[in-house]
């Protein structure tokens, strides 16, 4: 999984600020990067209710 936060549609919204990405490593811009086992830790944690959702939204090409 590949979310880049620079290429968020949602970026600098309130949805930014309950995204998990947001949340967990607070950082502004640039891309992060998961792996498939924190992938899936991730959504086991989500499903739990102990985390929230991944937000990211691509922007349309050329916004």
């Amino acid at each position: 999984m590949l979310i880049d936060c620079d290429q968020c549609e949602m970026r600098n919204t309130h949805t930014c600020d309950d995204c998990i990405v947001t949340v967990l490593l607070d950082r502004p811009a640039g891309a992060v990067i998961f792996d498939v086992e924190e992938e899936r830790a991730i959504r086991v944690l989500q499903d739990g209710g102990l985390a929230p959702a991944t937000r990211f939204l691509p922007r349309a090409a050329g916004d």
